[in-house]
């Protein structure tokens, strides 16, 4: 699929990261439509999205709806629910979806892909995401590190990805194709396993983690389990570049709170079980010991569990 021109966009699950690059793609000129909770769509309607990047805040035109359909028009649609709600929202979606339509899941973990596609028989592309974005209140997305993305089809050869690709570098959102994105995913999965759990559970920002001897120690530990596992499934990856990478994006968002942090923040379930959870459930399977990944699964989910986090 070639695309000459801007093609009609859906950001389905327009949280913070969908409101981003749904609002970066809209920005450019492409025409956009956020599917999300009505306080997002009653703010977008009175007075647009606001992106803060830098400091400086833009007023974005963008149409934003809580209606599914609306996915009808679309030849992208950007796949950005919680992991919690992947097989609801993909059965919800596929009745409305055009059948040329690219799906793109923008989520954390690594089996969405086949979780779509199991669940309601979409075929749907992966996104590594990389971006530290929030939603400060209903209309507006602040911007804090990052904004990349890594494209790749576990399900194919690819071949039709640098069309999809070219639309996210036209909107200035760097984006390169993957040949492998099996370990591209198990990459950010050790991303995530290693700082969320303890930004949550801390209430730290990234770069504070980094400042801790201790919290450094244990993210190495941590790294060193995901490798395991992931060499497991056969996604080979080495720990000294792994660290190294760890410490590269604590670097570069030092000023992020993490995805596990916010939804504990506003008393909503997180995606724990599809992080650090997953790990362990999969290190169980296969007879690999995951005691860091488990100590902070179980954390995590005592906090859930407490009666301070509400249903999704």
């Amino acid at each position: 699929m070639n695309f000459d021109e801007w093609p009609p966009i859906a950001v389905v699950g327009a949280g913070a990261v969908g409101c981003y690059f749904g609002g970066m793609l809209a920005r450019a000129g492409a025409p956009v439509t956020l599917i999300g909770r009505q306080p997002l769509v009653d703010a977008v309607a009175n007075g647009g999205l606001i992106l803060e990047r830098g400091g400086q805040q833009e007023r974005i035109s963008i149409r934003a709806t809580a209606d599914l359909r609306a996915v009808r028009d679309a030849q992208v649609a950007l796949f950005c629910v919680k992991t919690v709600d992947t097989e609801t929202a993909a059965v919800g979606l596929a009745p409305y979806l055009p059948p040329e339509c690219l799906v793109v899941s923008m989520q954390n973990g690594v089996n969405n892909v086949a979780r779509i596609r199991n669940s309601a028989n979409i075929r749907a592309l992966a996104a590594v995401v990389y971006v530290a974005s929030s939603i400060p209140a209903p209309g507006r997305v602040k911007h804090s590190g990052r904004g990349d993305l890594v494209l790749g089809d576990p399900l194919g050869t690819g071949a039709g990805l640098p069309p999809l690709a070219a639309i996210f570098e036209r909107a200035a959102i760097p984006c390169r194709v993957s040949q492998n994105i099996a370990a591209d995913l198990w990459t950010k999965m050790i991303m995530n396993c290693a700082y969320n759990a303890i930004s949550a559970l801390g209430h730290v920002r990234y770069g504070r983690i980094l400042e801790t001897a201790a919290a450094r120690d244990l993210m190495a530990q941590v790294t060193r389990e995901v490798i395991a596992v992931a060499g497991a499934e056969g996604a080979a990856l080495e720990f000294e570049a792994m660290i190294a990478g760890v410490e590269k994006l604590g670097q570069a968002m030092s000023a992020a709170l993490s995805s596990t942090a916010q939804d504990i923040d506003r008393g909503r379930r997180t995606e724990i079980d599809s992080l650090n959870g997953y790990v362990v459930a999969r290190a169980a399977q296969l007879g690999i010991p995951a005691p860091a990944n488990q100590a902070l699964f179980t954390l995590v989910k005592l906090l859930e569990e407490s009666g301070s986090v509400t249903p999704p």
